[in-house]
């Protein structure tokens, strides 16, 4: 009886989906997509505040820094999210910290 209790919510849980292999999602076909492809204005947004004219370095230097603020906390909030639906949706923290697939 309690075998059955405890393999019921990993049926409903996983549904019979296993792990990839190695890091989830980086570096697949879409990061490449994301950084080759659809940040291109941003990049050229960055050049155009060093490269442009009128030159302003300091602002410049601002933009960068909010920039990476923005970004880093966006991808910190995220991976902190991605552990926590890990460890609460799928019965453990995601791939770089634990075994391949359900428990």
């Amino acid at each position: 009886m309690s075998t059955s209790l405890t393999t019921v919510p990993l049926e409903l849980l996983y549904h019979g989906y296993d792990g990839t292999g190695g890091f989830t999602g980086f570096p697949n076909e879409g990061t490449w997509i994301i950084f080759a492809v659809i940040l291109v204005p941003v990049y050229i947004m960055l050049a155009a505040w060093f490269l442009g004219e009128p030159r302003d370095t300091k602002s410049g230097l601002l933009g960068v820094g909010y920039l990476v603020g923005l970004t880093t906390s966006m991808w910190v909030g995220m991976f902190i999210l991605t552990v926590l639906i890990g460890i609460v949706f799928y019965g453990g923290p995601p791939e770089p910290f634990s075994a391949v697939g359900p428990p």
